[in-house]
């Protein structure tokens, strides 16, 4: 594949740049990386505000959500064709400034159809922030300091997503569920400012061409798994016609993509991506790491507003602190960096989240706040001790042509891990909530001793639909107790199963293919 540079391209080499030069880049691209990560999880606690504003049902109003995730992942994989085609910086400049102002028109929608189209075009922009910061990053940073920059660069990552639901709650709270649109305006003006001026811009590839059926099926594939993901709970999974549908499209689609990404002369995915093992294990683990981080996001405030009554506000406050334990994590890891193997940081990481998971079993609903953020801290600081290593890890050994589509995918990949760790830890807490509670109400029998005390004390009255309403309710909320625990322990396992894969890892020793 012959390769042009265009008049005003430079090549980036991360041992050129200075340090001063070096750190405000870094401030440039971690602003867009933040603007990007918040909006994965802000939204999400300004629905019931923005579903009275418009007028929608509670299924329509998930559309907002829906929406920007859909265009965001069938978007995210032309990052690469892209970035090659156009140049980095000139993609990253227009995706920034794409980015900021739908977010100022998702601000001002005044109907659910403005409010879902242009969540749509915030999804479709936002698409490349995060891959395109982790590419600069990377070529602007030398080898040796590749674990420093990763670390820099997860905090934006991992912190978006944890802090997300605190500050839209906040800004909810006290000024307007538009205001969680509105403060990416800042963000986006001084990121777009820093990257015009200290990001250059990379070479070009005038001669690849589009491959528009590998786009169309790749897109096909993910469009149709995140419906069926968005869509399975409210519609009963595989009993429904529609997510079968959407289910056979899916796994149709992709296996096409792959027969057509290995036959075709110019893919729309180089598969000399794939063969490196470090990258393609990194894809397995950041898949986990998508699972773990907002499956557990999505577990935790329902747990603690619905069964232990905590304020929205609190429970913002309280699920903080797990940031805290990243942001911890992530400048111990950067100090770590170039002195202890990544891999054995990824161990003591998995064990950390592994371990916290478990505490999060033995969690009833008379747990003390203090030990819901001990656990949260523990949790973050493990996360923190996966993310930066295996970032440094997955791009070791991979040659830096194929740093586009890699990061691009690397981004796909956890996002794809988010949304079925989701879909599966809410579709399983509905299923044990059912069989629990089924299995609880068998032993509400007269021959139940503790029910017959209760009863005679007075405190259960059995004889009236007010004292059956309420000895369901208290069922009830045993059972939902018990299948929260139940998903936290599934997730355990998944932690724990992925530690023998550490094995297969080869030591970070950079490659100097191009």
């Amino acid at each position: 594949m012959s390769e042009s540079t265009s008049p005003e391209s430079v090549p980036v080499e991360g041992a050129s740049h200075t340090g001063r030069r070096r750190a405000l880049i870094s401030i440039s691209v971690m602003l867009a990386t933040v603007m990007q990560a918040l909006d994965t999880t802000i939204a999400n606690v300004a629905l019931p505000h923005m579903q009275g504003t418009v007028g929608a049902s509670q299924e329509q109003i998930s559309w907002v959500l829906t929406s920007y995730i859909v265009a965001s992942a069938i978007v995210m994989p032309l990052v690469g064709f892209a970035s090659d085609r156009l140049g980095r910086r000139r993609v990253f400049l227009w995706s920034v400034v794409g980015f900021t102002l739908t977010s100022m028109l998702c601000g001002a929608a005044q109907s659910l159809g403005q409010l879902v189209l242009f969540r749509l075009l915030q999804g479709i922009f936002g698409a490349s922030l995060v891959p395109l910061s982790q590419a600069v990053m990377l070529d602007t940073f030398p080898k040796e300091k590749h674990g420093a920059a990763m670390a820099m660069w997860g905090m934006g990552v991992m912190l978006g997503p944890i802090l997300g639901p605190t500050l839209g709650g906040w800004l909810t709270e006290y000024y307007s569920w538009r205001w969680v649109f509105y403060i990416n305006l800042p963000f986006g003006i001084l990121a777009w400012l820093g990257i015009s001026a200290f990001v250059e811009e990379t070479e070009t590839d005038q001669s690849r061409r589009f491959d528009v059926l590998g786009f169309f099926l790749l897109s096909l594939a993910i469009g149709a798994l995140q419906m069926m993901l968005d869509r399975g709970q409210s519609q009963d999974w595989l009993q429904s016609g529609e997510v079968l549908f959407e289910l056979v499209l899916t796994v149709g689609a992709f296996y096409l993509f792959v027969c057509h990404m290995f036959t075709s002369k110019a893919p729309y995915i180089d598969p000399g991506v794939f063969r490196d093992r470090n990258f393609n294990l990194g894809l397995i683990f950041i898949f986990i790491v998508g699972i773990i981080l907002l499956a557990t996001m999505a577990l935790l405030p329902p747990f603690l507003q619905n069964l232990m009554g905590y304020p929205v506000v609190d429970v913002g406050l309280i699920l903080a602190p797990r940031g805290l334990g990243t942001m911890m994590a992530m400048v111990v890891v950067g100090r770590l960096s170039g002195r202890v193997d990544p891999r054995y940081m990824l161990f003591c990481g998995m064990l950390l989240t592994a371990f916290s998971m478990w505490e999060m079993t033995q969690f009833t609903t008379d747990v003390s706040r203090g030990a819901i953020i001990g656990t949260g801290l523990v949790q973050g600081f493990g996360l923190g001790f996966i993310f930066v290593p295996l970032t440094t890890i997955s791009f070791s050994t991979l040659a830096p042509r194929y740093r586009n589509e890699a990061t691009a995918l690397y981004s796909l990949i956890r996002n794809i891990g988010s949304s079925i760790g989701i879909s599966v830890v809410m579709a399983y807490l509905a299923q044990r909530t059912q069989i629990n509670h089924a299995a609880f109400a068998s032993y509400m029998t007269p021959y139940n001793q503790a029910l017959d005390n209760a009863v005679g004390q007075g405190v259960l009255d059995v004889s009236s639909p007010a004292g059956l309403a309420m000895l369901d309710k208290a069922v009830t909320a045993q059972a939902s107790t018990l299948a929260f625990l139940q998903d936290f322990r599934l997730m355990m396992w998944v932690v724990l199963a992925a530690i023998p894969l550490l094995l297969l890892l080869r030591p970070a020793t950079p490659t100097t293919a191009e």
